[in-house]
């Protein structure tokens, strides 16, 4: 006679059940959603600073260009920059020296503006110099 070793009790078998599965395949697909998210946000962040240092760089020149001779011009003025950037600058003159030199100071602003993911952004910046009235009077 042959006797049982499991004493009447059935043997589990090994491997995973439907509800493990489940869950497994439910953490899985979270992770993936997590992790999308993750990656858009970076990219747009990315995205997002490549405009500011494009801007920024549109706006160092800009402000060179206005003082090129030593020589600067109050008003203010605007326009397009080309690849979606819009350039404004404003020019104050603050104060004047008189004889001999005839310098005067002004204040320079240079703002540059772009839309990005819906939303405006703009780079400003501001300075102050010292230079020739525009036609060289002293008064």
């Amino acid at each position: 006679m042959i006797s049982s070793c499991d004493g009447g009790r059935r043997r589990r078998q090994s491997g995973f059940t439907l509800l493990e599965v489940l869950v497994a395949l439910a953490i899985a697909g979270l992770a993936l959603v997590v992790m999308s998210e993750a990656a858009t946000s970076g990219f747009l962040a990315t995205k997002t600073a490549a405009g500011y240092q494009e801007a920024l760089s549109r706006a160092k020149s800009h402000m060179a260009a206005l003082s090129g001779d030593g020589t600067l011009i109050p008003g203010q003025a605007e326009g397009d920059d080309g690849g979606g950037y819009r350039w404004r600058y404003h020019v104050t003159e603050v104060g004047r020296q008189k004889q001999p030199a005839g310098l005067a100071l002004y204040e320079i602003e240079v703002g540059v503006a772009w839309s990005a993911g819906g939303h405006r952004r703009e780079v400003v910046l501001r300075t102050e110099q010292v230079g020739r009235p525009y036609g060289g009077g002293n008064g």
